[in-house]
């Protein structure tokens, strides 16, 4: 398991009331085993969701220690008492984590994660668990829309730069690739998980030189084979000239053009037009500067002589939807069951199971059930990855993440693929299930 960050440094990347709530756990003896469940809350701006994020859970929990400087800087704020203090010291994780696979299509409303360890456990997780996997299936999502619409047309992950942090960076490159994207600028996420790397030059690079040629000229005498120029800095058309100049005089082979500002699908129709002209048709048409997957549809649906997009900004931010109302809430203590009533976040209650029904290779319906029910025809989606704190279930390699992400968008239907229309599924709650609810509801209503 490949791990991007050191897991011991992160014990204290938690909300306060995380840990205020389990000091009064420890000290009032509160430790039954609870139950939560992670789901995400409809919007109209995704169908479905790409589940991923699954295996930084995974390293997280079993790695999770606080160490020395964490408890005396926990001391230092006056809030925690030495016993605790001394608990913590000795912290493990040591329940239980069912997930869906990495590489899953998901649904709003569905349990895709259920933790079940002692409650003090559960509630310190709560912060990076929902932190973690939020980022990750949000660009997941958004870079598996990008593939939906490219068709063969190559994707490479550009937004390092734009994204919210570091580790935000990371992950964004990782999810990215799982949902279709063939590689990413990202140098240490390339080190880190094995992720093609792909770059060309900057604007910067040719305004460096005197002239355009002579930037290009240096670029293709280091990187002969592998030269794509970016002829926008000036002028797109008269920068595709200037590349065919260079590689004709110098003997050097243009992989490709660059081409990163301006009317994309007009550019690239006249530098199609000028490469072929000149004898280079096997060079490449490379378009980047905010794209997103409703740019990439409007080109490849109007021919667009484009062979690839860099996407950075709208990918790493998931622009369009940059937060996903999403929550990690209890559904059972001590075998009893619990459930929220407040205003339009009604929670269900139970340990629960999700089933996927199929019909033709397709998707037709999902079933959420008390954990010990069996539905016909029903695959079970939630597994166990961690028993008693121990990993039980290995993680896949990122490649067959990758790959299963992709044989299992095949198995949405169509109609939940469109960008623009709003049609979801919405899970089937068994009959058990619903009535054992709706009980708990009108007996807590009538306290």
């Amino acid at each position: 398991m490949m791990r991007f960050i050191n897991y011991k440094n992160t014990s204290l990347f938690t909300d306060l009331y995380e840990l205020t709530m389990a000091q009064v756990y420890f000290e009032k003896g509160i430790g039954k085993t609870a139950v939560f469940n992670f789901f995400i809350r409809p919007t109209n701006k995704r169908n479905y969701f790409l589940f991923s994020g699954l295996e930084f859970l995974i390293d997280y929990l079993l790695n999770l220690r606080f160490t020395k400087e964490d408890i005396e800087f926990l001391r230092s704020t006056g809030k925690f008492k030495e016993d605790f203090l001394k608990y913590l010291e000795n912290f493990r994780f040591t329940g239980n984590l069912y997930s869906v696979d990495e590489g899953q299509i998901v649904f709003a409303d569905e349990p895709i994660v259920q933790v079940e360890a002692p409650i003090l456990q559960a509630q310190i997780i709560e912060t990076f668990l929902v932190n973690t996997l939020q980022i990750s299936i949000l660009v997941g999502t958004k870079a598996l829309r990008c593939y939906s619409v490219a068709k063969d047309k190559m994707l490479i992950e550009f937004g390092m730069r734009r994204a919210h942090g570091v580790d935000a960076g990371i992950i964004a490159a990782r999810s990215s690739y799982i949902g279709g994207f063939a590689g990413t600028s990202n140098v240490v996420a390339g080190k880190m998980f094995g992720i093609p790397i792909y770059g060309t030059m900057a604007h910067s690079f040719v305004m460096a030189h005197e002239k355009e040629e002579e930037a290009f000229w240096n670029f293709a005498s280091v990187y002969p084979e592998n030269t794509i120029f970016l002829i926008d800095t000036y002028d797109t058309v008269e920068g595709v000239k200037n590349a065919i100049k260079v590689a004709k005089k110098k003997g050097v082979k243009i992989k490709g053009v660059r081409i990163d500002s301006g009317d994309l699908l007009t550019l690239s129709r006249k530098v199609r037009e000028i490469l072929d002209a000149n004898g280079f048709r096997d060079s490449i048409i490379f378009a980047s500067g905010g794209i997103n997957e409703y740019k990439i549809k409007e080109l490849v649906e109007n021919n667009a002589p484009i062979d690839g997009f860099g996407v950075g900004t709208e990918l790493v931010t998931s622009a369009d939807l940059p937060y996903l109302d999403c929550a990690y809430k209890l559904v059972e203590y001590d075998g009893k069951p619990k459930m929220k009533l407040g205003y339009k976040k009604i929670t269900m209650p139970y340990k629960k199971q999700l089933f996927r029904i199929f019909k033709n290779g397709k998707i037709l319906k999902d079933v959420i059930s008390h954990f010990d029910d069996v539905v016909e025809n029903g695959v079970k989606m939630l597994k166990l990855y961690i028993k008693d704190g121990e990993l039980i279930e290995n993680t896949p390699s990122l490649q067959e993440i990758r790959q299963k992400a992709l044989t299992n968008f095949k198995t949405l239907p169509d109609i939940f693929k469109s960008l623009t229309q709003h049609k979801t599924l919405s899970p089937e709650i068994s009959q058990r299930l619903s009535k054992s609810t709706e009980e708990l509801e009108s007996l807590l209503k009538a306290l």
